[in-house]
């Protein structure tokens, strides 16, 4: 996908900024800079998309870091001169199908 790409290519270069959430979550759950940017740039996916949320488009990232960790990354698309992490967190296994569906009660 040429905007999953597109994301990695600024995340590669530095380009992006932390929303303060993002910034207060990677504090709570523990998750590093260097995972971020290992489950983005590494092998991921685009499981969900949202081209019209309220806060600008975005998109929902798979990744893994170097050592295993399943990652969803929440970002905003590259039009942006800096991707703007929205959020991230590990996925939890009772509310996601393989990690990339999100399970419905």
């Amino acid at each position: 996908m040429l905007m999953l790409d597109d994301i990695k290519g600024k995340i590669g270069r530095r380009q992006y900024e932390f929303s303060k959430h993002a910034v207060d979550q990677s504090i709570v759950r523990d998750i590093s800079v260097a995972e971020i940017q290992e489950a983005i740039c590494g092998p991921s996916e685009v499981i969900e998309d949202y081209p019209d949320d309220k806060y600008g488009p975005n998109c929902l990232i798979l990744g893994h870091t170097d050592a295993g960790r399943p990652l969803h990354v929440q970002c905003s698309y590259p039009s942006r001169p800096l991707v703007k992490i929205v959020t991230l967190y590990e996925p939890d296994p009772r509310l996601w199908i393989d990690m990339r569906i999100r399970k419905t009660d």
